[in-house]
């Protein structure tokens, strides 16, 4: 029958002028499911919230921000809604959640993408001020704690539902970035395995994405900072080089279809999972031997 169809649809373009569409063929890998990305107004929730509705959904965008969420909604059309969300107030994620189940009757997903870097310096262990500390763990991990509990508290009724949480290569690897944001990130994996050995029970899966270095906006300001003077395409040039698999560099767009797929019914039998997107940064690390060379002028 869809063969039929097919060639109906082609006879009619060549002699009439004009062309057919199969609903079947444009359906979305998210098609009419509901998401709440935190952090969404840039970045890598942007670029989530612009994949997503590239796949069907309806997107509910939570940010802190009051004049980049709005505008960010509005450029990406009539499936994306603002809602302000401080992620270190309660109220304010449970809210952003009623906002979501309020306006379309449900929720699928829940995208805890929310979160800050820190200082762009990595004092050492003895410098470390406790405040800065306490501030990176409240946005990254007591905001994801705060996302996970609310969409819970939709989708365990509903016993469906796909949370994903964005963690970092930096809770994979020591040594990759400041001590705060290094250790709120190696606790996301951890609580989304917590959060999974619960859920799973009742069908909700609890998955997060851990993405190399990307040459975001919000990154490239922060790693700036360590060379005053020197222009944003030079250090754009040098995040870019970062990585170890050749011909290829992680971007924004990486990231949003790795949480497409989570987000997804391809994944439906994946729970627990930290999925990392880093080409292989940090699965080896190589010895670097010196050359014969090197060896007889030694």
């Amino acid at each position: 029958m869809l063969g039929l169809f097919k060639r109906k649809c082609l006879w009619e373009a060549l002699t009439m002028g004009r062309v057919c569409f199969s609903s079947a063929i444009s359906t979305g890998r998210l098609q009419d499911k509901v998401a709440l990305i935190t952090g969404g107004a840039s970045g890598l929730g942007k670029a989530a919230a612009r994949e997503f509705i590239k796949q069907g959904s309806h997107v509910i965008i939570a940010d802190i921000d009051p004049e980049t969420g709005p505008a960010t909604a509005s450029e990406l059309g009539p499936n994306a809604h603002f809602i302000h969300c401080d992620v270190t107030i309660e109220n304010q994620v449970s809210e952003a959640v009623d906002f979501a189940v309020t306006r379309h009757g449900k929720l699928d997903i829940m995208y805890n993408n929310a979160g800050v870097t820190g200082q762009p310096g990595p004092p050492g262990i003895a410098e470390l001020d406790l405040d800065e500390f306490d501030r990176v763990m409240r946005v990254n991990v007591r905001g994801t704690v705060a996302g996970l509990k609310h969409a819970a508290r939709v989708m365990v009724p509903a016993r469906a539902g796909s949370i994903i949480c964005t963690a970092s290569i930096s809770g994979v690897l020591g040594g990759l970035g400041p001590h705060p944001y290094t250790v709120s990130k190696s606790a996301v994996p951890g609580l989304v395995r917590s959060a999974a050995a619960e859920l799973g029970r009742v069908g909700v899966r609890v998955n997060c994405v851990s993405p190399f270095v990307v040459a975001t906006p919000l990154v490239l300001g922060q790693i700036g900072a360590y060379y005053p003077g020197v222009g944003r395409a030079r250090v754009e040039e040098v995040v870019r080089g970062l990585g170890e698999l050749a011909g290829a560099e992680c971007e924004e767009i990486d990231v949003a279809r790795a949480a497409v797929y989570l987000a997804s019914d391809e994944a439906k039998y994946v729970t627990g999972h930290n999925l990392v997107i880093d080409g292989g940064f940090t699965c080896f690390k190589h010895l670097e031997f010196p050359t014969p060379d090197q060896m007889e002028r030694k």
